[in-house]
């Protein structure tokens, strides 16, 4: 079966997952998740990626990225892999497949999903019954972007920046995201997205997308706003609309 084409675009954040080869642990050792992000970091800047959030879990990571060209995140997990794997065979004495096939991928409409997938990202330790909070995972950048420790893999999207005029004011907005219980539909649409590579937006930006591809593209239809349309659905954190 021919792998199902890639339609990233320069510029357009991108929700990518990898997992373990049938699920199983790709991380056993503190050093095995430092090793990894020195990875990312220094692939990312390679290819030309900014990476806005991540957590890596027991056996599998979330990214949110945004390439600078179409091939740019296909080639990060190809040099990630290309040092992060030989690593993990030389500590561990194994060898064969590490991770389960290509990566999964979904583009994200910035203005709609973006804050919602970062969140989403830094909450899978929380959802996974790992710890009761997120800033008490120490994998993931929950640190960075809300408590504003230093993290330089990091680099805030535009979206995570019109949070407020200051680190601090940006800081506490954010913060304010984990107050908010998850909407379960929410959740759905997005692993939805991830899973099929469906854009996660309105009809509008998949149209968008639609152009730029050259290509119908999708496989669900995400329950937000239409082009012209409100919700009375969509968040508000200190004032600002999460769409």
């Amino acid at each position: 079966m021919p792998r199902k084409p890639r339609f990233y675009q320069p510029g357009i954040p991108v929700h990518v997952f990898q997992r373990g080869h049938n699920k199983t642990p790709v991380f056993f050792d503190d050093e095995d998740y430092l090793v990894y992000l020195r990875c990312l970091k220094a692939s990312a800047d390679l290819c030309g990626c900014r990476v806005h959030a991540y957590v890596l879990m027991t056996n599998h990571v979330h990214l949110l990225v945004t390439p600078e060209s179409s091939t740019a995140i296909s080639r990060l997990f190809q040099g990630i892999g290309r040092h992060f794997v030989p690593y993990m065979n030389k500590t561990y004495l194994r060898c064969g497949s590490l991770w389960e096939g290509r990566h999964k991928g979904c583009i994200i409409e910035s203005e709609a999903y973006f804050l919602i997938c970062m969140r989403y990202i830094e909450m899978n330790p929380v959802r996974a019954g790992m710890v009761e909070h997120a800033a008490q995972y120490r994998w993931s950048s929950y640190a960075a972007n809300a408590l504003g420790v230093d993290n330089a893999v990091i680099q805030p999207h535009e979206q995570y920046l019109a949070l407020g005029s200051t680190h601090e004011a940006r800081q506490s907005t954010y913060r304010g995201l984990f107050a908010l219980k998850s909407d379960a539909d929410e959740l759905d649409i997005i692993r939805a997205s991830l899973c099929s590579g469906t854009p996660l937006g309105n009809e509008c930006f998949k149209k968008q997308i639609e152009t730029m591809a050259g290509r119908k593209v999708g496989l669900i239809k995400p329950g937000r706003p239409s082009c012209h349309s409100g919700s009375s659905r969509i968040p508000q954190i200190n004032g600002v609309r999460l769409d």
